[in-house]
């Protein structure tokens, strides 16, 4: 018999369905969160592309945010990608590579900066890049621990 998902981890198609499901359910979420939430429309084009400086500019002036914006900037652009690093290894296996997911990773969150600036309703900003890639190999990692190899 055919499986519907011969590069998924699982070998059900009930499993794998779900996973996509949820996957589909998760983009959609982020989709909002990344091009419609408390978002306005900005006059110019807003980006960054020096690594670390923004990162450095929250660690060392931390007393000049207050905390939700602190907090969002460092620590939920880590965890709100966690979930990149289990539903593309689950649903393709060759994403199990630390590079292959990385390299995806960075390919992904690098067309959804390019799509904020582009649009204004957001900007782009290499060190959200390097904070979502973190948190889609933290997300790997997890996997690993969680799920036995196929």
């Amino acid at each position: 018999m055919m499986r519907l998902y011969p590069n998924a981890h699982f070998k059900s198609f009930l499993l794998n369905a779900l996973i996509i499901i949820i996957a589909f359910g998760y983009a959609l979420i982020m989709g909002w969160l990344l091009f419609y939430r408390n978002r306005y429309f900005g006059e110019g084009y807003s980006y960054n592309i020096v690594p670390f400086y923004t990162i450095k500019k929250y660690i060392i002036h931390y007393d000049h945010f207050n905390f939700e914006t602190w907090f969002k900037n460092l620590f939920g652009n880590v965890v709100l990608f966690i979930p990149i690093g289990v539903f593309l290894p689950l649903l393709n296996k060759k994403y199990r590579s630390v590079l292959r997911l990385t390299a995806a990773t960075i390919m992904l969150i690098t067309i959804v900066e390019a799509a904020q600036m582009v649009t204004r309703l957001g900007s782009f900003d290499i060190d959200d890049i390097i904070l979502n890639t973190f948190g889609a190999l933290i997300g790997l990692l997890m996997l690993r621990a969680a799920v036995r190899p196929v």
